[in-house]
Protein backbone atom coordinates (compact mmCIF):
# COMPACT_ATOMS: atom_id res chain seq x y z
CA UNK A 1 0.00 0.00 0.00
CA UNK A 2 2.60 2.72 0.71
CA UNK A 3 4.43 1.92 -2.85
CA UNK A 4 0.88 3.12 -4.04
CA UNK A 5 0.93 6.22 -2.40
CA UNK A 6 4.33 7.19 -3.44
CA UNK A 7 4.73 5.79 -7.08
CA UNK A 8 1.87 8.95 -8.18
CA UNK A 9 4.01 11.56 -6.54
CA UNK A 10 7.48 9.90 -8.28
CA UNK A 11 5.22 9.77 -11.64
CA UNK A 12 4.07 13.90 -10.92
CA UNK A 13 7.68 14.68 -10.45
CA UNK A 14 8.52 12.74 -13.70
CA UNK A 15 5.97 14.27 -15.66
CA UNK A 16 6.90 17.72 -14.44
CA UNK A 17 10.34 17.22 -15.46
CA UNK A 18 9.44 16.02 -18.80
CA UNK A 19 7.51 19.38 -19.36
CA UNK A 20 10.16 21.54 -18.42
CA UNK A 21 12.88 19.81 -20.29
CA UNK A 22 10.03 20.35 -23.33
CA UNK A 23 10.36 23.96 -23.19
CA UNK A 24 12.78 26.21 -24.82
CA UNK A 25 13.33 28.45 -21.91
CA UNK A 26 15.95 27.23 -19.28
CA UNK A 27 14.29 27.34 -15.87
CA UNK A 28 15.88 27.26 -12.67
CA UNK A 29 13.72 27.60 -9.26
CA UNK A 30 15.37 28.25 -5.93
CA UNK A 31 13.31 27.67 -2.58
CA UNK A 32 13.60 30.66 0.25
CA UNK A 33 16.99 29.35 1.62
CA UNK A 34 18.52 29.37 -1.85
CA UNK A 35 18.34 25.84 -2.93
CA UNK A 36 17.79 24.60 -6.58
CA UNK A 37 14.81 22.24 -6.39
CA UNK A 38 13.99 22.88 -10.31
CA UNK A 39 16.28 23.07 -13.51
CA UNK A 40 15.46 21.85 -16.83
CA UNK A 41 17.55 20.41 -19.51
CA UNK A 42 18.32 23.85 -21.38
CA UNK A 43 19.35 25.71 -18.62
CA UNK A 44 21.66 22.81 -17.73
CA UNK A 45 23.28 23.25 -21.08
CA UNK A 46 23.50 26.77 -20.89
CA UNK A 47 25.34 26.83 -17.32
CA UNK A 48 27.47 23.11 -18.25
CA UNK A 49 25.19 21.67 -15.17
CA UNK A 50 24.35 18.13 -14.73
CA UNK A 51 21.18 17.81 -13.18
CA UNK A 52 21.62 14.82 -10.90
CA UNK A 53 23.91 16.84 -9.13
CA UNK A 54 22.57 20.09 -8.82
CA UNK A 55 19.36 19.55 -7.24
CA UNK A 56 19.28 20.53 -4.02
CA UNK A 57 22.28 22.17 -4.46
CA UNK A 58 22.77 25.73 -3.28
CA UNK A 59 23.61 28.19 -5.84
CA UNK A 60 26.45 29.72 -3.81
CA UNK A 61 27.67 26.45 -4.47
CA UNK A 62 28.21 26.60 -7.69
CA UNK A 63 29.71 30.29 -8.48
CA UNK A 64 25.97 31.28 -9.18
CA UNK A 65 25.75 33.78 -6.39
CA UNK A 66 26.35 37.00 -8.49
CA UNK A 67 23.59 35.89 -10.98
CA UNK A 68 20.65 37.26 -11.56
CA UNK A 69 18.11 34.54 -9.85
CA UNK A 70 20.53 35.37 -6.71
CA UNK A 71 20.20 39.13 -6.41
CA UNK A 72 16.34 38.29 -6.89
CA UNK A 73 16.28 36.18 -4.26
CA UNK A 74 17.73 38.78 -2.02
CA UNK A 75 15.83 41.78 -3.24
CA UNK A 76 12.89 40.12 -3.49
CA UNK A 77 12.10 42.10 -6.57
CA UNK A 78 12.05 40.79 -10.68
CA UNK A 79 15.12 41.70 -11.65
CA UNK A 80 15.72 41.24 -15.94
CA UNK A 81 19.45 41.40 -17.58
CA UNK A 82 21.60 40.22 -20.07
CA UNK A 83 24.24 38.61 -18.96
CA UNK A 84 27.05 36.47 -20.37
CA UNK A 85 29.21 32.92 -18.97
CA UNK A 86 32.16 30.65 -19.81
CA UNK A 87 30.80 27.43 -20.16
CA UNK A 88 32.82 24.27 -21.25
CA UNK A 89 31.12 25.03 -24.55
CA UNK A 90 32.51 28.69 -24.92
CA UNK A 91 30.62 31.69 -23.90
CA UNK A 92 27.36 31.86 -23.71
CA UNK A 93 24.99 35.21 -23.99
CA UNK A 94 21.41 34.87 -22.49
CA UNK A 95 18.43 37.04 -21.69
CA UNK A 96 17.34 36.39 -18.29
CA UNK A 97 14.40 37.17 -16.18
CA UNK A 98 13.84 36.46 -12.47
CA UNK A 99 11.37 36.38 -10.28
CA UNK A 100 10.36 36.06 -6.87
CA UNK A 101 7.70 33.24 -5.99
CA UNK A 102 4.76 33.60 -3.37
CA UNK A 103 2.52 31.30 -2.16
CA UNK A 104 -1.05 32.08 -1.55
CA UNK A 105 -1.12 33.81 1.64
CA UNK A 106 1.68 36.12 -0.23
CA UNK A 107 5.06 34.95 1.57
CA UNK A 108 8.07 34.82 -0.72
CA UNK A 109 9.29 31.30 -0.54
CA UNK A 110 11.68 30.98 -3.58
CA UNK A 111 12.62 32.62 -6.64
CA UNK A 112 12.52 31.57 -10.56
CA UNK A 113 15.05 32.11 -13.49
CA UNK A 114 13.62 32.60 -16.86
CA UNK A 115 16.61 32.04 -19.60
CA UNK A 116 16.63 32.77 -23.26
CA UNK A 117 19.70 32.75 -25.60
CA UNK A 118 20.66 35.35 -27.18
CA UNK A 119 20.91 33.86 -30.64
CA UNK A 120 17.64 32.52 -30.11
CA UNK A 121 16.08 35.79 -29.66
CA UNK A 122 18.09 37.40 -32.37
CA UNK A 123 16.51 34.88 -34.37
CA UNK A 124 12.87 36.11 -33.17
CA UNK A 125 13.51 39.65 -33.71
CA UNK A 126 14.54 38.46 -37.35
CA UNK A 127 11.12 36.97 -37.93
CA UNK A 128 9.26 39.93 -36.53
CA UNK A 129 10.89 42.46 -38.42
CA UNK A 130 10.57 41.19 -42.01
CA UNK A 131 7.27 42.13 -43.57
CA UNK A 132 4.71 40.40 -43.34
CA UNK A 133 3.89 37.81 -46.50
CA UNK A 134 0.61 39.10 -47.88
CA UNK A 135 -1.58 36.88 -49.80
CA UNK A 136 -4.68 36.87 -51.35
CA UNK A 137 -6.21 35.33 -48.41
CA UNK A 138 -5.67 38.78 -46.99
CA UNK A 139 -7.61 40.70 -48.65
CA UNK A 140 -11.11 41.25 -47.54
CA UNK A 141 -14.37 41.49 -49.60
CA UNK A 142 -17.12 39.83 -50.63
CA UNK A 143 -17.93 41.80 -53.50
CA UNK A 144 -17.95 39.88 -56.80
CA UNK A 145 -15.89 42.14 -58.47
CA UNK A 146 -13.45 41.64 -56.21
CA UNK A 147 -13.40 37.77 -56.13
CA UNK A 148 -13.32 37.50 -59.41
CA UNK A 149 -10.11 39.32 -59.78
CA UNK A 150 -8.58 37.67 -57.20
CA UNK A 151 -9.68 34.46 -59.23
CA UNK A 152 -8.52 35.51 -62.36
CA UNK A 153 -4.71 36.85 -60.89
CA UNK A 154 -4.38 33.38 -59.13
CA UNK A 155 -4.14 31.93 -62.30
CA UNK A 156 -1.59 34.27 -63.69
CA UNK A 157 0.35 34.76 -61.11
CA UNK A 158 2.94 31.96 -61.88
CA UNK A 159 3.55 33.19 -65.24
CA UNK A 160 6.47 35.06 -66.53
CA UNK A 161 3.60 37.32 -68.26
CA UNK A 162 3.89 41.23 -67.37
CA UNK A 163 1.06 42.23 -65.10
CA UNK A 164 -0.31 46.10 -64.95
CA UNK A 165 -2.40 47.15 -62.29
CA UNK A 166 -4.27 49.61 -62.39
CA UNK A 167 -6.60 51.84 -60.30
CA UNK A 168 -7.10 55.05 -58.02
CA UNK A 169 -5.15 55.81 -55.55
CA UNK A 170 -5.43 54.11 -51.73
CA UNK A 171 -7.32 51.06 -53.71
CA UNK A 172 -4.23 48.71 -52.73
CA UNK A 173 -2.37 48.31 -55.41
CA UNK A 174 0.67 47.70 -53.67
CA UNK A 175 -0.67 44.83 -51.50
CA UNK A 176 -1.91 43.11 -54.85
CA UNK A 177 1.38 43.32 -56.49
CA UNK A 178 2.93 41.40 -52.99
CA UNK A 179 0.07 39.08 -53.40
CA UNK A 180 0.88 38.37 -56.78
CA UNK A 181 4.42 38.10 -55.62
CA UNK A 182 3.91 35.60 -53.10
CA UNK A 183 1.03 33.35 -55.44
CA UNK A 184 4.12 32.98 -57.70
CA UNK A 185 5.78 30.95 -55.48
CA UNK A 186 8.95 33.11 -56.14
CA UNK A 187 11.77 32.64 -53.48
CA UNK A 188 13.58 35.95 -54.01
CA UNK A 189 12.73 39.78 -53.09
CA UNK A 190 9.95 41.66 -53.48
CA UNK A 191 11.21 44.97 -54.13
CA UNK A 192 8.92 47.97 -54.74
CA UNK A 193 9.89 51.06 -56.60
CA UNK A 194 7.85 54.20 -56.77
CA UNK A 195 9.01 55.64 -59.69
CA UNK A 196 7.92 59.69 -58.72
CA UNK A 197 9.38 58.94 -55.62
CA UNK A 198 12.76 59.11 -56.93
CA UNK A 199 14.63 61.94 -58.13
CA UNK A 200 15.43 61.74 -62.32
CA UNK A 201 19.30 62.33 -62.11
CA UNK A 202 19.22 59.17 -59.57
CA UNK A 203 16.68 56.79 -61.26
CA UNK A 204 18.50 55.14 -63.82
CA UNK A 205 21.36 54.11 -61.36
CA UNK A 206 19.19 52.74 -58.83
CA UNK A 207 17.46 50.80 -61.29
CA UNK A 208 20.24 49.30 -63.56
CA UNK A 209 23.11 50.08 -60.98
CA UNK A 210 26.39 52.02 -62.32
CA UNK A 211 30.26 49.91 -62.87
CA UNK A 212 32.93 50.69 -61.35
CA UNK A 213 33.81 54.26 -61.36
CA UNK A 214 31.28 55.15 -63.63
CA UNK A 215 31.30 58.93 -62.41
CA UNK A 216 32.84 60.86 -59.82
CA UNK A 217 31.73 59.81 -55.83
CA UNK A 218 30.66 56.14 -56.99
CA UNK A 219 31.44 52.85 -55.48
CA UNK A 220 35.32 51.73 -56.32
CA UNK A 221 33.36 48.33 -56.80
CA UNK A 222 30.16 49.88 -58.76
CA UNK A 223 27.06 48.98 -57.90
CA UNK A 224 23.77 46.67 -58.50
CA UNK A 225 20.82 48.18 -59.61
CA UNK A 226 17.48 46.85 -58.27
CA UNK A 227 16.56 44.97 -60.88
CA UNK A 228 19.76 42.48 -60.05
CA UNK A 229 18.80 42.96 -56.60
CA UNK A 230 15.11 41.60 -57.62
CA UNK A 231 16.56 37.94 -59.13
CA UNK A 232 14.87 35.13 -58.58
CA UNK A 233 11.88 37.47 -56.96
CA UNK A 234 9.78 40.67 -57.90
CA UNK A 235 10.41 43.58 -58.96
CA UNK A 236 7.13 46.35 -58.49
CA UNK A 237 7.53 49.50 -60.49
CA UNK A 238 4.92 51.45 -58.70
CA UNK A 239 3.36 55.01 -60.47
CA UNK A 240 5.23 54.02 -63.74
CA UNK A 241 3.63 56.40 -65.24
CA UNK A 242 5.61 59.37 -63.49
CA UNK A 243 9.05 57.73 -65.27
CA UNK A 244 11.06 60.39 -67.29
CA UNK A 245 11.54 59.11 -71.04
CA UNK A 246 14.83 58.26 -70.86
CA UNK A 247 14.66 55.32 -68.22
CA UNK A 248 11.50 54.44 -70.19
CA UNK A 249 13.68 53.23 -72.98
CA UNK A 250 15.75 51.62 -70.92
CA UNK A 251 13.10 49.85 -69.24
CA UNK A 252 11.65 48.78 -72.24
CA UNK A 253 15.22 47.10 -73.45
CA UNK A 254 15.10 45.39 -70.18
CA UNK A 255 11.82 43.90 -70.34
CA UNK A 256 12.13 42.89 -74.35
CA UNK A 257 15.62 41.14 -73.76
CA UNK A 258 15.97 40.06 -70.25
CA UNK A 259 19.42 41.78 -69.58
CA UNK A 260 20.70 44.80 -68.07
CA UNK A 261 23.62 47.00 -68.61
CA UNK A 262 24.79 49.45 -65.60
CA UNK A 263 25.83 52.84 -66.23
CA UNK A 264 29.48 52.77 -67.81
CA UNK A 265 29.43 49.38 -67.76
CA UNK A 266 30.02 47.31 -70.98
CA UNK A 267 28.89 43.81 -69.54
CA UNK A 268 25.08 42.42 -70.11
CA UNK A 269 24.27 40.91 -66.74
CA UNK A 270 20.68 38.63 -66.87
CA UNK A 271 17.73 39.58 -64.86
CA UNK A 272 15.61 37.03 -63.94
CA UNK A 273 12.51 38.79 -61.95
CA UNK A 274 9.18 39.02 -61.96
CA UNK A 275 7.80 42.44 -63.27
CA UNK A 276 4.32 44.28 -61.84
CA UNK A 277 3.59 47.69 -62.96
CA UNK A 278 1.11 50.38 -61.53
CA UNK A 279 -0.27 53.62 -61.97
CA UNK A 280 -3.17 55.60 -61.31
CA UNK A 281 -2.60 57.62 -63.98
CA UNK A 282 -4.49 57.37 -68.09
CA UNK A 283 -1.18 55.93 -70.10
CA UNK A 284 -3.01 56.73 -73.48
CA UNK A 285 -3.46 59.92 -72.50
CA UNK A 286 0.09 60.16 -71.64
CA UNK A 287 0.91 58.60 -74.94
CA UNK A 288 -1.23 61.47 -76.79
CA UNK A 289 0.56 63.87 -74.76
CA UNK A 290 4.50 62.19 -75.98
CA UNK A 291 5.03 61.33 -72.30
CA UNK A 292 4.86 57.91 -72.10
CA UNK A 293 6.28 55.34 -74.84
CA UNK A 294 3.99 53.44 -77.01
CA UNK A 295 5.90 50.76 -77.02
CA UNK A 296 6.64 50.70 -73.32
CA UNK A 297 2.83 50.75 -73.09
CA UNK A 298 1.88 47.70 -74.64
CA UNK A 299 4.65 45.95 -73.53
CA UNK A 300 3.98 45.80 -69.96
CA UNK A 301 0.19 45.41 -70.65
CA UNK A 302 0.30 41.51 -70.76
CA UNK A 303 -2.39 41.35 -68.61
CA UNK A 304 -4.20 44.22 -66.71
CA UNK A 305 -6.00 44.37 -63.70
CA UNK A 306 -8.26 46.91 -62.69
CA UNK A 307 -8.53 47.20 -59.09
CA UNK A 308 -12.03 48.87 -58.33
CA UNK A 309 -12.73 52.08 -56.24
CA UNK A 310 -14.71 51.57 -53.14
CA UNK A 311 -17.31 53.00 -54.05
CA UNK A 312 -17.71 50.62 -56.63
CA UNK A 313 -17.76 47.77 -53.81
CA UNK A 314 -20.11 49.23 -51.07
CA UNK A 315 -20.73 46.06 -49.58
CA UNK A 316 -17.73 45.18 -48.73
CA UNK A 317 -17.25 48.34 -47.02
CA UNK A 318 -19.16 47.24 -43.40
CA UNK A 319 -16.27 44.21 -43.61
CA UNK A 320 -13.29 46.22 -44.25
CA UNK A 321 -14.21 48.96 -41.43
CA UNK A 322 -15.13 46.08 -38.67
CA UNK A 323 -11.70 44.71 -40.21
CA UNK A 324 -10.12 47.64 -39.42
CA UNK A 325 -11.61 48.52 -36.37
CA UNK A 326 -10.79 45.56 -34.44
CA UNK A 327 -6.87 45.96 -35.68
CA UNK A 328 -6.82 49.25 -34.49
CA UNK A 329 -8.71 48.42 -30.49
CA UNK A 330 -5.69 46.18 -30.33
CA UNK A 331 -3.57 48.73 -30.65
CA UNK A 332 -4.81 51.24 -28.49
CA UNK A 333 -5.79 48.53 -25.93
CA UNK A 334 -9.56 49.22 -26.02
CA UNK A 335 -12.77 46.47 -26.09
CA UNK A 336 -13.73 45.64 -29.30
CA UNK A 337 -15.75 48.42 -30.76
CA UNK A 338 -18.44 48.27 -33.13
CA UNK A 339 -20.05 50.61 -35.40
CA UNK A 340 -23.56 51.88 -34.66
CA UNK A 341 -26.19 51.89 -37.69
CA UNK A 342 -25.98 55.88 -37.94
CA UNK A 343 -21.88 55.72 -38.71
CA UNK A 344 -22.48 53.04 -41.40
CA UNK A 345 -24.87 54.68 -42.89
CA UNK A 346 -22.29 57.54 -43.29
CA UNK A 347 -19.81 55.51 -44.14
CA UNK A 348 -21.76 53.71 -47.26
CA UNK A 349 -22.96 57.30 -48.07
CA UNK A 350 -19.48 58.61 -48.67
CA UNK A 351 -18.07 58.52 -52.10
CA UNK A 352 -13.92 57.75 -50.87
CA UNK A 353 -11.98 59.46 -53.11
CA UNK A 354 -9.44 58.52 -51.18
CA UNK A 355 -10.68 54.51 -51.17
CA UNK A 356 -9.33 51.71 -49.20
CA UNK A 357 -6.62 54.30 -47.76
CA UNK A 358 -9.16 56.54 -46.68
CA UNK A 359 -11.39 54.33 -45.11
CA UNK A 360 -8.42 52.99 -42.65
CA UNK A 361 -8.09 56.52 -41.62
CA UNK A 362 -11.42 57.71 -40.78
CA UNK A 363 -11.96 54.59 -38.77
CA UNK A 364 -8.60 54.99 -37.03
CA UNK A 365 -9.84 58.29 -35.77
CA UNK A 366 -13.51 56.56 -34.51
CA UNK A 367 -11.69 54.47 -32.66
CA UNK A 368 -9.47 56.83 -30.92
CA UNK A 369 -12.59 59.45 -30.86
CA UNK A 370 -14.87 57.60 -29.57
CA UNK A 371 -15.32 56.35 -25.40
CA UNK A 372 -17.80 53.56 -26.25
CA UNK A 373 -17.99 50.49 -27.23
CA UNK A 374 -20.28 51.40 -29.91
CA UNK A 375 -18.86 54.13 -32.05
CA UNK A 376 -21.69 56.69 -33.30
CA UNK A 377 -21.84 58.97 -35.98
CA UNK A 378 -20.27 62.10 -34.56
CA UNK A 379 -16.77 60.52 -33.97
CA UNK A 380 -16.95 59.45 -37.93
CA UNK A 381 -15.11 62.52 -39.41
CA UNK A 382 -14.27 62.60 -43.04
CA UNK A 383 -11.71 65.37 -44.58
CA UNK A 384 -13.04 68.69 -43.99
CA UNK A 385 -14.93 68.04 -40.80
CA UNK A 386 -11.88 66.66 -39.12
CA UNK A 387 -10.63 70.48 -38.83
CA UNK A 388 -13.81 71.67 -38.14
CA UNK A 389 -14.17 68.90 -35.02
CA UNK A 390 -10.40 70.13 -33.64
CA UNK A 391 -11.59 74.16 -34.17
CA UNK A 392 -15.39 73.36 -33.04
CA UNK A 393 -14.50 75.36 -29.61
CA UNK A 394 -12.46 78.18 -30.99
CA UNK A 395 -14.79 79.93 -33.51
CA UNK A 396 -13.75 77.51 -36.46
CA UNK A 397 -10.62 78.48 -36.40
CA UNK A 398 -11.23 82.54 -37.58
CA UNK A 399 -10.67 85.57 -35.98
CA UNK A 400 -13.42 86.43 -32.97
CA UNK A 401 -13.71 89.43 -34.12
CA UNK A 402 -15.45 88.58 -37.76
CA UNK A 403 -19.45 89.00 -37.78
CA UNK A 404 -21.86 86.14 -38.70
CA UNK A 405 -22.03 86.60 -42.00
CA UNK A 406 -18.40 86.74 -42.64
CA UNK A 407 -17.71 83.70 -40.44
CA UNK A 408 -20.13 81.84 -42.70
CA UNK A 409 -18.48 82.32 -45.40
CA UNK A 410 -15.00 81.81 -44.84
CA UNK A 411 -16.87 78.40 -43.21
CA UNK A 412 -18.20 77.80 -47.13
CA UNK A 413 -14.68 78.97 -48.35
CA UNK A 414 -13.31 76.23 -46.77
CA UNK A 415 -16.15 73.17 -47.14
CA UNK A 416 -15.58 74.11 -51.18
CA UNK A 417 -12.10 74.21 -51.44
CA UNK A 418 -12.03 70.35 -49.29
CA UNK A 419 -14.64 69.57 -51.66
CA UNK A 420 -12.71 70.37 -54.57
CA UNK A 421 -9.25 69.10 -53.58
CA UNK A 422 -10.64 65.58 -52.67
CA UNK A 423 -12.81 64.97 -55.80
CA UNK A 424 -11.22 64.86 -59.47
CA UNK A 425 -13.27 67.70 -60.78
CA UNK A 426 -16.09 70.66 -60.28
CA UNK A 427 -18.87 68.44 -61.22
CA UNK A 428 -17.50 65.55 -58.82
CA UNK A 429 -17.50 68.39 -56.09
CA UNK A 430 -20.98 69.97 -57.21
CA UNK A 431 -22.61 66.26 -56.82
CA UNK A 432 -20.51 65.48 -53.26
CA UNK A 433 -21.99 68.87 -52.16
CA UNK A 434 -25.36 68.41 -53.41
CA UNK A 435 -25.55 71.29 -55.80
CA UNK A 436 -25.93 72.42 -59.04
CA UNK A 437 -22.89 72.47 -61.17
CA UNK A 438 -23.39 76.11 -62.10
CA UNK A 439 -23.91 77.06 -58.45
CA UNK A 440 -20.56 75.59 -57.41
CA UNK A 441 -18.66 77.77 -60.69
CA UNK A 442 -20.68 80.73 -59.33
CA UNK A 443 -19.25 80.23 -55.93
CA UNK A 444 -15.59 79.62 -56.70
CA UNK A 445 -15.60 83.39 -58.53
CA UNK A 446 -17.71 84.49 -55.62
CA UNK A 447 -14.45 83.40 -53.08
CA UNK A 448 -11.79 84.00 -55.79
CA UNK A 449 -10.93 80.78 -55.57
CA UNK A 450 -7.99 79.81 -57.95
CA UNK A 451 -5.79 76.42 -57.78
CA UNK A 452 -2.36 77.15 -55.84
CA UNK A 453 -4.51 80.37 -53.73
CA UNK A 454 -1.81 80.46 -50.36
CA UNK A 455 -4.34 80.70 -47.51
CA UNK A 456 -7.12 77.69 -49.13
CA UNK A 457 -5.15 75.52 -51.28
CA UNK A 458 -6.90 74.14 -54.22
CA UNK A 459 -4.82 71.16 -55.78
Amino acid sequence: MAQNRVAPHEMREEWFRTLFDGMSEGIISVDESGRINTINSVACNIFGLIYEQVIGTHISELALENSILFECLKKGIQVSRRKSVITSRGRIEFYGSAKPITDSSGKRVGAVLLLQDLKVVKEMVDAVSRPLQVTFDDFIGQSPVVQNLIQFTRKIADTDAIISITGESGTGKELFARAIHFESGRSGPFIPINCAAIPESLIESELFGYARGAFTGARKKGKPGLFEAAAGGTIFLDEIGDMPPGPQAKILRVLQEGVVRRIGGYDEIPVDAKVITATNMDLKKLIREKRFREDLYYRINGFTIQIPPLRERLIDIPLLAAAFLHRFNARLGKKDQVLSKAALAKLLKYTWPGNVRELKSVIERGAILSDSDMIGVDSILISSEVDLFVHRDEGLGFQNDMGLKSLMGQYEKQIIVESLNRTRSIRQAARALKISHTALIRKIGKYKLQKGDKSFQWN
